[in-house]
């Protein structure tokens, strides 16, 4: 269910001024969205007249819906809402670690999916120590919003709970209370007042009070008619009441899920409506298509008044029909603009965050997982290797870890049965090309990617798929870049009116013996190209001998300084290199057997090859790294040399 059929008997203003926060940042941060608080990102929104949409989900059931939620949240996150929230469910334990509990998907949303996030929280069923703790949880967590609820009663009526409390002012009071100004605050508006209410005259008092108490924005009901919203932003103004007021908007998806809300929800359908859907009411698509229009007819009508600054979606945890709306209305960003190469963290203490180690480009989270526990996060440059340890990464079944794919679908991708090295060889290459396998499967993800080739690795493709072939087992490449606009679809990032660079950088599993001839190779390519090579027991072959980091990616932008987000760092790259063989076992060779042929080919692998990165450090020439590659196959397949 979603905050639409959440209770909130009662009873906001915007309370003191943002929370003051120094950081040493050597560097000013690329992106404002990064560092505001969320009430400071929507004034800023208003005062431009830049419209938004924001969108609620609710904690799945079971592990595997919180897998799948979690690439839901990567996959419409890429449209650009403001915000996120995350609905409370008090029979699923939501204040736990559990992977399906309302804190754990809002934590993951903001931590390793980098969206802005909002916490629901009722009274219900709680004491004012328990709401307490659950507080200082998510402060713990990185959430800074909370959606403050009284909530549905556990049973038929609302029983008063003991050292708890009964209304959602009593909840916003505790909040600035116990923590000040650290959170931002929202609370339901009801557009017909609520079910419970003495009247919606006394209902708009309630919403005053919740306001007054320190509440930012109001999030309201859903409704069915755009006049409905618009008088009840008028009543509210009309009472004192100033800050945002957000439509909330269902698009109808079904008919049985419709009347399921109206139910929970006490509110009635109008009569137009229901003539249309009963004819249809077994007709999901018919349903659905109906919704959407309905939705962005209404949408257009309420942005038009000048009085909604943003929507804000009930998803049900769906997203075609939010998707097609918002593309309707014009909100859904399709291009949404980077603000840097790599995914980013939304968790306040990675907020000045600008330079990540290149290994993990793929494996953002993982990167997050293993650096949650830094008090400072590199800003302006790596600088030296001292930098702090990086966490073991021991369990990679943790939802947000684990591959979006079940077991049954790798095994289709990457082999029932591997029968010799070159079958895994083929499973790289047909990742590379998107071609399907011999058993007519596309491969479309790899241990160290778990999603398919990015546009900029397609620049590279013919080359790549070259070098696969014969057991250059690439996981990692990046283009060499000289002065591009920071615009460009495919390899731009950061603000307008910038340039970018890039050195070609490629990573790869490879053999000892083609590892002995690439050694033999590259000497002839010193300075130029730096390289790093290391097997599973620690092997360590470099030309960095003095371990300093080396910028891989950089921007000029107008009046700042330069940025240098990517680095290839010799120290980082050991750390990585526990994880990026653990993967062949963890990921790919669990899925087999003990001590079957498929088992033993994988453990094969791990044990014996080396994983090579090679920078080609004269980015405004052309990339030297095929060549390398060509000259170690060259001196591999030439006959040997006579004996005397």
């Amino acid at each position: 269910q979603c905050f639409a059929c959440k209770s909130d008997s009662s009873g906001g203003s915007n309370s003191g001024e943002s929370s003051k926060e120094s950081s040493r940042c050597s560097t000013p941060v690329l992106d404002a969205d990064r560092t505001d608080r969320l009430r400071d990102k929507m004034r800023r929104r208003i005062e431009s007249g830049d419209r938004w949409f924001s969108l609620e989900f609710f904690p799945p059931r079971t592990a595997g819906g919180a897998v799948n939620l979690i690439a839901r949240f990567d996959r419409m996150g890429s449209g650009g809402p403001l915000f996120i929230d995350i609905t409370w469910h008090p029979a699923g334990d939501p204040g736990s670690d559990k992977e399906t509990s309302s804190m754990m998907i809002a934590s993951t949303a903001i931590n390793y999916c980098g969206l802005e996030s909002i916490l629901h929280l009722t009274c219900c069923n709680q004491t004012k120590e328990k709401i307490t703790a659950h507080l200082n949880k998510a402060k713990r967590l990185g959430l800074k919003n909370i959606m403050a609820l009284r909530g549905d009663p556990i049973g038929a009526d609302w029983e008063e709970e003991e050292g708890g409390f009964n209304y959602a002012t009593d909840l916003v009071k505790h909040i600035r209370h116990e923590f000040d100004d650290y959170f931002d605050i929202c609370v339901a508006g009801y557009p017909t007042g609520h079910p419970e209410a003495e009247s919606y005259e006394e209902d708009l008092k309630h919403l005053k009070e919740k306001v007054d108490a320190g509440a930012h924005f109001i999030v309201t009901q859903l409704f069915f008619r755009a006049e409905t919203f618009l008088k009840f932003v008028k009543d509210c103004r009309a009472i004192g009441i100033t800050c945002p007021i957000l439509p909330g908007i269902f698009p109808i998806q079904g008919y049985h899920s419709l009347r399921q809300l109206v139910k929970l929800s006490k509110l009635e359908v109008p009569e137009e409506i229901m003539q249309v859907i009963e004819p249809i009411k077994d007709n999901d698509d018919a349903i659905r298509n109906y919704g959407i229009h309905h939705a962005v007819e209404m949408c257009k009508v309420l942005l038009a008044s000048g009085d909604v600054p943003g929507l804000h979606i009930y998803t049900l945890n769906r997203e075609v029909a939010t998707i097609e709306v918002l593309r309707q209305l014009g909100l859904w960003a399709e291009d949404p603009r980077r603000p840097l190469p790599w995914a980013v963290s939304a968790h306040p203490k990675r907020k000045v965050e600008d330079v990540r180690p290149i290994f993990w480009a793929s494996r953002p989270k993982s990167y997050i997982y293993r650096t949650q526990d830094w008090d400072d996060f590199p800003n302006g440059r790596w600088g030296n290797s001292s930098s702090p340890a990086f966490g073991e990464l021991t369990d990679y079944y943790l939802f947000y870890l684990k591959s979006k794919s079940p077991k049954e679908a790798l095994l289709k991708m990457w082999g029932e049965e591997l029968t010799r090295e070159e079958s895994v060889y083929e499973v790289f290459t047909n990742y590379i090309t998107s071609q399907v396998n011999q058993s007519g499967h596309k491969v479309r993800c790899l241990p160290w990617n778990d999603d398919p080739l990015a546009p900029e690795t397609n620049m590279l493709k013919e080359k790549l798929e070259k070098v696969n072939r014969r057991g250059v087992l690439t996981i990692n490449s990046q283009p060499n870049i000289n002065g591009k606009p920071s615009s460009d679809p495919i390899v731009g990032w950061g603000p307008p009116g910038g340039y970018v660079f890039q050195k070609a950088y490629l990573e790869f599993f490879t053999s000892s013996e083609n590892v002995s001839a690439l050694l033999k190779v590259l000497k002839k390519y010193e300075p130029r190209v730096n390289y790093h090579i290391v097997n599973v027991q620690g092997k360590n072959i470099t030309n960095a001998h003095d371990m300093q980091p080396n910028a891989v990616t950089w921007g000029i932008f107008p009046g700042r300084e330069i940025i240098q987000p990517t680095v290839v760092d010799p120290v980082s790259f050991m750390y990585w290199k526990d994880e990026a063989f653990a993967l062949w076992i963890e990921q790919w060779g669990k899925l087999y057997e003990e001590e079957s042929p498929s088992r033993m080919i994988i453990q094969y692998i791990h044990d014996n090859y080396f994983l090579v990165n090679l920078v080609d450090n004269d980015f405004p020439l052309n990339n030297c790294l095929w060549q390398v590659i060509d000259d170690m196959f060259e001196l591999l397949d030439a006959p040997p040399e006579p004996l005397e």
